[in-house]
């Protein structure tokens, strides 16, 4: 039994963004800017271009290659070396995994401040809830992130509003604008750009749902390239707001970054704006988890993962066994390592698949000709393979010199 195709564009888009930007914007920023400081607007445009560069790649790839194993299909096709695909299909779990405990540790700073529990307890409820809602179907659990996906723009539009409407009486030790060219400290920005490339990270989970998505060749690349857009548009204009509020330094010392910027400026929202913060980062662990569990599904249906992987429920059609792996794993993961340490490590791990997947995208163009959906220039993957090759480059020197 297949999966059911139900996703339109919309519904794609949606899912993209949200888990585009969840934890990324709204737990990050604030560890973006204790590194950059008044540099955190180029540290996150620094990391949208490496990522956009991947992103055109993945939507040819999308159109040419549309299904649930994602990366590890396209590198298969490529290179055929089963060992070589399998590594890049094991990586992409490791990053799916990796990410949503980097999720989970992120929403706890957000719900504590409204319900004091302890931590444990609320990553294994807010994980059975989300391994329960991955499982029950795509149409539903897609539904329920896009759903979310309003809210957590609506989190970010709140932050805009407030440095819009603020003035030094309610900032928290603003900094001046003018001031941003003498006092950015690029080596921070370099640091912060190769953690801010998290944020960004969801535009290569679209393409695991790709067997249940209707016309994937027309409506993959198109879904790709928009959920990018639109985030890389917010999370510009969202830390240059946040930045008109708060110092780096308060935005690096709070658990909950955004609620800070939103409260200092409207404290009649704090408790609105800590749920919308919260439900946000919630939704990036469910769109992780999703796709986790569909490349586990898309690898054993190809024999490159345990084939009791490739069960697929008769009724809810979703491959619930993977589901259930994917959620013991993530909880293992968030118990035993920090956020930062989890984002850092989801970045290096997916710097090097793209520079794996770029490569295959240059040798499937040179060898297969056109594509039936979308085409981009030759120099765009190799432009990619090297740029993502030469940030992880730079990120180990730099933690060498560190």
């Amino acid at each position: 039994m297949g999966l059911r195709r139900s996703l339109t564009l919309p519904f794609l888009v949606f899912y993209g963004l949200g888990t585009i930007l969840g934890a990324g914007i709204y737990v990050l920023i604030g560890e973006v800017a204790g590194l950059a400081g008044t540099g955190a607007p180029l540290a996150f445009l620094l990391a949208g271009v490496i990522a956009g560069l991947a992103a055109f790649s993945y939507a040819e790839l999308g159109s040419r290659l549309p299904v649930s194993a994602g990366e590890a299909a396209f590198v298969q096709a490529a290179f055929q070396r089963p060992w070589l695909s399998q590594l890049t299909g094991w990586l992409i779990v490791a990053v799916g995994i990796i990410s949503s405990a980097t999720v989970i540790n992120g929403v706890v700073g957000y719900v504590q401040q409204l319900w004091p529990v302890s931590a444990t307890l609320l990553k294994c409820v807010l994980l059975a809830g989300l391994v329960l809602l991955a499982a029950w179907g795509i149409q539903e659990s897609v539904s329920a992130a896009a759903f979310l996906t309003v809210v957590e723009v609506l989190g970010l539009l709140a932050v805009i509003a407030a440095a819009g409407v603020g003035d030094a009486s309610h900032s928290l030790q603003p900094l001046a604008l003018p001031e941003w060219p003498d006092a950015i400290r690029w080596q921070g920005v370099f640091a912060g750009a190769f953690l801010a490339f998290y944020a960004f990270l969801g535009f290569e989970d679209m393409i695991n749902v790709a067997e249940e998505v209707k016309d994937p060749v027309r409506t993959m690349p198109r879904g790709i390239l928009l959920a990018l857009l639109l985030s890389m548009v917010l999370y510009l204009t969202v830390s240059i707001a946040a930045l008109c509020v708060a110092s780096p330094q308060v935005l690096a010392d709070s658990d909950a970054p955004v609620a800070t910027v939103v409260s200092a400026v409207f404290p009649q929202w704090s408790v609105w704006i800590i749920a919308i913060s919260a439900m946000a980062v919630i939704n990036g662990a469910l769109v992780q988890v999703i796709k986790s569990s569909r490349i586990l599904y898309g690898m054993a249906v190809r024999a490159l993962a345990p084939r009791a992987l490739a069960e697929v429920a008769t009724r809810t059609q979703t491959p619930v066994r993977a589901t259930l792996w994917v959620g013991g794993a993530v909880l293992l993961l968030s118990l035993l390592l920090e956020l930062v340490h989890l984002a850092w490590l989801t970045s290096f791990i997916t710097l090097a698949v793209f520079v794996l997947a770029n490569a295959a995208l240059v040798v499937i163009k040179r060898r297969d000709g056109p594509s039936p959906g979308l085409e981009i220039p030759l120099w765009v993957p190799v432009a990619g393979a090297l740029g993502a090759g030469g940030f992880l480059l730079v990120e180990c020197v730099m933690l060498v010199l560190r």
